[in-house]
C-alpha cells in the first residue's frame, strides 16, 4: 500500500490517507511518500509501518542512535532540530484547533536548547536472559528490552552511570531480581532510585554502587542547582528533566510578575515557588505530594524567601480561596486540570494566569473551558524540552481581565 504522508500528528507518526481512510506510519517525513505495510486496523484508521520509501524528503538526517527505530524513547532522530520544531509548532496549533476549536494567529514563541545529551534522568530497565543480565529500555508500545549501552539524549554523567551498572550486571553478585532503576543527575551526583524489584535489596548493594558509580552516594535527595537557586530533590519527587532548559523555564513562567497574592499549583519542589516568593508580597504553594512539600520546605528555608505550603488537592485548595488572587501558575501532571479546577479558575479569574502543560490534547481541553468563562491567551510559548521526541510542553499566558 503505497501512502503519502501528509503531516506529522502527535505521538510521533506521520498521518496520510488511503480510500478515505486514516494511515498512521512511525519514522517518516512530511511529504515523503512510503510504501505501507499494515499492523494494525480499526474502523476508519490503518496503522502501519513503512517497508520501502518512494521519495524521501531531502532534509533526512541520519540517526545519531543506533537503536533509533528499536528503542521506543525517541520519534524524530531522522529530522533536523529546526524541522521538529516546526513540526511541533504546527501539531500545537493543530491540536488546540481540533480540540478546543480554539484559533491562535499570534506568533507562538519557541525556546530551544542543546538537542543532545540534555535529559538528567533516565529509567533503565533489567532483564535476566540465559547466562547474561541485559540493561536498557522499552522498544515502542511494548515491554521487550532492547539492551543499550548508551542514550544520546541522556547527559554524560548518565551515560557513565548506565555503563557502571552494565558492567556490575556481568558479575554474579548482581541481584538477579532487580527490575528497573532510575538515575537523576546535576552532573556531579547521581541518585539512585529502584522502581521494581522483586524483592528489597540489601544495604550491600548500595555499597557496592557506591564504589562503581561516580558521583553516587546512598541518599533519598539531591541538590539540583538552577540559576542562583539551589533546589533539594527527593527521590519521589518531580524534576524537569532538559538540564539546558530549566532555568529558561522558570524564567517564561515566573517573567517579570509582581503584585500581592500569586498561587502556584501543582507547585513540585518549588521550581516557579521561589522566584516568585520574592516577587510578591504572599505566595501559596500547592501539591498533593507530601515528599514535595518537604524539599520545598526546605528549598524555601534555604533561599531565605517565605511561602505558604499546602499539602492539598488543587481543587480541594482552590475551593477555600475566597480573597483576589493576582497571578497564578498551574503546571498539572498530563492529565491536565481537569473540570474542577478549570471550573475554580474561573471563578477566581486573576489578572494573569500561565498554564504549563506537556500534553496539548488536555491543554486544548482546559484552555477551551478558560477562554470560555472569561479568560483571553496573552501569549503562546514552545519549550522544546524533549527534542528528538514528539513530547511537546507550552507556557500559555492568559490575562483574566476583560
Amino acid at each position: 500500500m503505497q501512502v503519502r504522508i501528509e503531516k506529522l500528528v502527535y505521538g510521533g507518526r506521520g498521518l496520510g490517507r488511503v480510500d478515505g481512510r486514516v494511515v498512521l506510519v512511525p519514522f517518516v517525513a512530511s511529504g515523503e511518500t512510503v510504501e505501507v505495510e499494515v499492523v494494525r486496523e480499526k474502523k476508519g484508521l490503518i496503522e502501519g509501518r513503512a517497508v520501502d520509501w518512494v521519495s524521501k524528503t531531502p532534509n533526512r538526517v541520519e540517526a545519531l542512535c543506533p537503536l533509533f527505530e528499536s528503542c521506543g524513547g525517541c520519534h524524530y532522530q531522522h529530522l533536523p532540530h529546526g524541522e521538529q520544531l516546526e513540526a511541533k509548532r504546527g501539531i500545537l496549533l493543530e491540536t488546540l484547533a481540533r480540540v478546543g476549536n480554539i484559533t491562535w494567529d499570534g506568533p507562538v514563541e519557541t525556546i530551544a536548547g542543546e538537542p543532545w545529551g540534555y535529559r538528567n534522568r533516565t529509567q533503565l530497565r533489567i532483564a535476566k536472559r540465559g547466562p547474561g543480565t541485559h540493561i536498557g529500555f522499552f522498544a515502542a508500545g511494548s515491554h521487550q528490552l532492547v539492551d543499550a549501552e548508551s542514550c544520546p539524549i541522556n547527559s554524560p554523567m548518565l551515560n557513565r552511570a548506565h555503563q557502571a551498572l552494565r558492567k556490575m550486571a556481568q558479575e554474579r553478585r548482581f541481584p538477579n531480581f532487580l527490575r528497573e532503576v532510575e538515575f537523576f543527575t546535576n552532573e556531579t551526583d547521581v541518585q539512585l532510585n529502584v522502581r521494581s524489584s522483586d524483592r528489597p535489596l540489601a544495604k550491600s548493594f548500595f555499597e557496592w554502587c557506591g564504589e562503581r558509580i561516580d558521583g553516587f552516594e546512598p541518599s533519598d535527595t539531591l541538590d539540583y542547582p538552577v540559576g542562583d537557586d539551589l533546589f533539594r530533590v527527593g527521590s519521589r519527587s518531580f524534576f524537569q528533566v532538559n538540564r539546558f532548559l530549566v532555568n529558561e523555564l522558570a524564567q517564561v513562567v515566573a517573567g517579570d510578575a509582581f503584585g500581592r497574592f500569586a498561587l502556584d499549583l501543582y507547585a513540585g519542589v518549588g521550581l516557579f515557588t521561589l522566584p516568585l516568593a520574592r516577587q510578591f508580597e504572599r505566595v501559596a504553594a500547592v501539591d498533593a505530594s507530601r515528599r514535595a512539600m518537604r524539599d520545598l520546605r526546605f528549598n524555601l528555608e534555604r533561599a531565605q524567601v517565605e511561602a505558604q505550603v499546602v499539602n492539598l488537592k488543587v481543587a480541594e485548595f482552590l475551593s477555600s480561596v475566597l480573597h483576589p488572587v493576582d497571578f497564578i501558575v498551574a503546571d498539572p501532571p498530563r492529565a491536565g486540570l481537569g473540570p474542577e479546577v478549570t471550573a475554580e479558575l474561573v471563578r477566581l479569574r486573576p489578572a494573569r494566569l500561565v498554564l504549563v502543560s506537556c500534553d496539548p490534547s488536555t491543554l486544548a481541553r482546559d484552555l477551551a473551558v478558560l477562554l470560555e468563562g472569561g479568560y483571553r491567551i496573552r501569549s503562546l510559548t514552545l519549550v522544546d524540552l524533549f527534542p528528538q521526541t514528539f513530547h511537546v510542553e507550552t507556557v500559555v499566558a492568559l490575562t483574566g481581565e476583560q
